[in-house]
């Protein structure tokens, strides 16, 4: 049974390879992975997660793109799925379900609105999940998500901070739980001092290396 691997490519952007298949999450920054995309999962209109220059690279005409339904024109190319929390999706042997996606902490709630309908991914293959949080707080949503592979953000400012992030990672029904989305925002010496913190409090966490080789396998 062929699961393929993850590929953090930075930020909150990965490629899986399932089944033959190149399946892109928020692709950003994606410098030589350029391979072509089967499907491109986008979480939100943020332009470090739906970045035009990104997609226009890695999109071809059967390409199917799913994004939220407010964001369906800004893809330039490929076939277009809008979609919504809480719902299941399915395109021959690749399914997934959205789940919310958005701010509770009250000075960030603007940044990423619940009534703007943004969205996580749980990808079901073949059995093994991974779940992709967005940009989001830690909010009660998530105690509900059994998942293999758990990727969460925990830069502050905009998403959760690494307290949150840990309370959250707590939370998630998960065997692995990797953050994401903080190298950019902490720097080098910040990421660190974070990344340390996590592991001490996260005894299923892991820490994944940007790269342009697979490096955890599934």
């Amino acid at each position: 049974m062929d699961l393929g691997f993850i590929k953090w490519i930075g930020h909150a952007s990965f490629l899986l390879k399932l089944d033959g298949k190149n399946v892109y999450i928020d692709p950003f920054n994606i410098r030589n992975t350029r391979v072509p995309a089967d499907f491109i999962l986008i979480t939100h209109p943020h332009h470090d997660h739906l970045s035009e220059e990104d997609l226009k690279l890695i999109i071809r005409d059967d390409t199917k793109v799913y994004v939220p339904k407010d964001s369906v024109d800004k893809i330039p190319g490929g076939e277009v799925i809008g979609v919504e929390p809480d719902n299941h999706y399915s395109s021959g042997n690749f399914e997934f379900d959205t789940v919310p996606a958005y701010n509770s902490v009250p000075n960030r709630v603007h940044y990423h609105p619940k009534e703007s309908k943004w969205v996580g991914y749980v990808l079901n293959i073949n059995g093994t999940k991974v779940y992709h949080a967005g940009d989001t707080d830690f909010i009660n949503e998530m105690a509900k998500i059994v998942t293999d592979l758990a990727l969460i953000p925990m830069g502050g400012t905009y998403v959760m901070n690494v307290d949150e992030a840990v309370q959250a990672a707590h939370a998630i029904k998960a065997q692995k739980v990797a953050p994401m989305h903080y190298r950019m925002l902490l720097g080098k010496d910040g990421s660190k001092e974070a990344e340390k913190k996590f592991l001490e409090h996260v005894k299923n966490g892991i820490i994944l290396e940007e790269t342009e080789e697979p490096k955890y396998s599934f």
